[in-house]
């Protein structure tokens, strides 16, 4: 679905929303700031260091929102053969009826049973 195919109000999903990225970077921020004003102040003794806090916090802020709006524009749905389960055999065992499996009747009998 792309934003040409949304209809005006009604609420959008959570991949086209800005809301997902804000929440996302938002938590990035808060979780930035509370370890860079733990770790950056050198102590309990010494002043908690808020300048340096709160531009971790931007950074933090910034550079996920960057990287989730890339990530959000780059999805593409899966075309619709991809899910009809027609894809590769993961069996490591051969199918029957297959040519070259022992239960074919096109398979020579051997000894070995075709081995």
């Amino acid at each position: 679905m792309t934003v040409a195919d949304q209809t005006p109000g009604e609420p959008r999903k959570m991949r086209t929303s800005v809301k997902g990225p804000l929440v996302f970077s938002a938590f990035f921020a808060v979780l930035a700031f509370v370890a860079v004003l733990i770790f950056a102040s050198g102590g309990s003794a010494k002043a908690p260091r808020f300048d340096l806090a709160f531009t971790g916090a931007g950074i933090a802020f910034i550079v996920s929102l960057v990287v989730a709006a890339m990530l959000s524009m780059s999805y593409k749905e899966n075309a619709e053969h991809l899910g009809k389960g027609s894809g590769v055999n993961l069996s490591s065992k051969r199918p029957q009826g297959r040519p070259g499996s022992p239960d074919s009747p096109d398979t020579p009998e051997t000894d070995d049973g075709g081995h």
